[in-house]
C-alpha cells in the first residue's frame, strides 16, 4: 500500500492532515494503538517541519507486510547541520510560528525516539529527505 500527501510550506490550514490520514489508514489496516501512535508521531513531526521551515514537499506512506514506512522530503533550505538539528531543545522557529505553540526544538528527536529506523539526509540549500521505518507487527499490543 502506498498513498502520498502533497504538504504546502506555511500552510497551516491543513496543517496535520496528512498525519491524520496516515492514523486513519493504519487503523483501519488492523494495527494497534501503540504502534500507530509511534507513526502518526513521526508522520506529524515532519509534517509541520515541512509547513513551517521546509519548501513545498511530500509525506508518502508506504506499508508492506514487514514494514511500515513515513519518506518525506521537501524542497527547502535544508539543514546546514544535522548533528546540531537533532539535539533536543534546538530550533529555528521563528517568533509567528513560537507564538501558535511550536518551537520546542522536539521535532527531530521525537522522530528519531520513535522510529525503528531513522535516516536524514540534507545540506545547505537542498531541501531535506527523512526516511522513518517501523517494523510492521500487527500482533504487537
Amino acid at each position: 500500500m502506498k498513498k502520498i500527501f502533497e504538504i504546502k510550506t506555511g500552510d497551516f490550514i491543513p496543517a496535520g492532515c496528512a498525519s491524520l490520514e496516515v492514523r486513519k489508514i493504519l487503523k483501519r489496516m488492523g494495527f494497534h494503538t501503540p504502534q500507530v501512535m509511534r507513526v502518526s508521531i513521526c508522520a506529524y513531526e515532519a509534517e509541520m517541519n515541512i509547513v513551517m521551515h521546509g519548501g513545498d514537499g511530500e509525506l508518502m506512506l508506504m506499508v508492506d507486510e514487514k514494514h511500515i514506512i513515513i519518506d518525506v522530503k521537501d524542497d527547502g533550505p535544508g539543514i546546514e547541520n544535522i548533528e546540531t538539528a537533532l539535539k533536543e531543545g534546538y530550533s529555528t522557529a521563528t517568533p509567528e510560528h513560537r507564538s501558535m505553540g511550536f518551537g520546542a526544538g522536539m521535532g527531530l528527536p521525537n522522530i528519531k525516539k520513535n522510529a525503528d529506523i531513522f535516516e536524514i539526509y540534507s545540506q545547505k540549500g537542498c531541501g531535506v529527505h527523512l526516511r522513518i521505518v517501523f517494523n510492521a507487527d500487527k500482533e504487537t499490543v
